[in-house]
């Protein structure tokens, strides 16, 4: 975990990747909520017997799960001391090269790409990657947009 001091600090951080961070499980029981608080039921999220004779071998994450995963995980490898809020501003990229099996687990780098002032902040652009312990091809890259905040005295 880098921990930075001040939003200065962290400017002159771009260009630093930071990771990887440990390791989160993904079990079916995670798949199985997201799908309800979702209402994706799909059989390749939710199905053992017919996802096991399907594509992947067995049941997947949603890729909506991977990318909601994403400030937990970015969350490990760094943060600002002092942020009293932080905000997930948007995406300006996504992708999924490959599926997360479940039973495997995920884990982040990041690289922070910009930091920029913002009305009493900053907005931190970084290109966070997932990689699965399945190996292979990364199982998430996105551009993530956020803005960190700190209290006015």
């Amino acid at each position: 975990m880098r921990v930075f001091s001040t939003f200065e600090e962290l400017a002159a951080a771009v260009g630093e990747t930071f990771g990887p961070g440990p390791w989160l499980p993904v079990e079916q029981k995670r798949v199985d909520l997201f799908a309800d608080a979702t209402d994706d039921h799909q059989w390749i999220h939710l199905d053992p017997a017919r996802a096991a004779a399907g594509p992947f071998g067995g049941t997947i994450a949603h890729g909506y799960l991977t990318l909601s995963l994403l400030p937990t995980l970015a969350g490990q490898l760094y943060r600002v001391d002092g942020v009293t809020m932080g905000v997930n501003y948007g995406l300006n990229r996504v992708r999924f090269p490959a599926p997360v099996r479940v039973g495997t687990a995920v884990r982040a780098t990041a690289t922070i790409a910009e930091v920029s002032p913002v009305s009493g902040g900053v907005q931190v652009v970084a290109t966070v990657t997932v990689e699965s312990d399945g190996g292979g091809k990364p199982v998430c890259v996105a551009e993530t947009v956020s803005r960190l905040y700190r209290a006015v005295n």
